[in-house]
């Protein structure tokens, strides 16, 4: 069975210092295994405003290197902060960013929520879940994961230390890595038929 070597690119949806679901991702990264490359992006705070008449050539260099860091990710994980009772504003832009350049279609995607609230973060998470259904993203329900991080879980390194927790975002991972294992497993059986 096929193995990888896979890139997975987190995306989170904070701009906060000492955000829980930066520190998720953060630790994601952290605990990965070998077969896992794994890339934070760090521009959501330099994407322009989407406006439909700048999705053209030559693009703001922000939305040039988004998208090249899409394009080249086999999957995609994502973390994101309910707002205001739903998705941030700034992370709605990139997701709006990512509509026309069609390189998240058909590409595997998941998130984890690290919300401790009482309603974890439910309604940003569904209006996550519209948000892929429109893009054509293929969401991988087993390595989405509800993993409450409280701010105090989070170390002076920035990565959370709980063994439950790292437990979580392992079999997480684990999840996501299958998924592109049948994947490239059903391409490969194609290809030779």
């Amino acid at each position: 069975m096929a193995s990888g070597p896979y890139c997975i690119l987190l995306i989170s949806g904070s701009l906060r210092r000492g955000s829980t679901n930066s520190a998720l991702l953060d630790t994601v990264r952290a605990v990965a295994p070998d077969h896992l490359q794994v890339v934070v992006y760090h521009g959501l705070g330099e994407l322009p405003h989407f406006n439909p008449d700048d999705d053209v050539e030559a693009l703001h260099p922000a939305v040039a290197a988004l998208r090249t860091q899409i394009a080249t990710a086999d999957a995609v994980v994502f973390s994101t902060p309910e707002y205001a009772g739903a998705l941030p504003g700034t992370f709605k832009n990139l997701l709006d960013w990512t509509v026309g350049g069609g390189e998240i279609y058909q590409k595997p995607v998941a998130f984890l929520n690290a919300s401790g609230s009482l309603t974890g973060a439910a309604k940003a998470h569904d209006s996550l879940r519209i948000v892929l259904g429109y893009v054509g993203s293929i969401l991988v329900e087993g390595a989405c994961a509800h993993i409450p991080v409280p701010r105090d879980a989070i170390g002076t390194d920035g990565l959370i230390g709980d063994p439950a927790v790292r437990n979580q975002i392992v079999d997480a991972l684990a999840a996501l890595a299958a998924h592109l294992n049948q994947s490239q497993t059903e391409t490969s059986k194609h290809r030779r038929q």
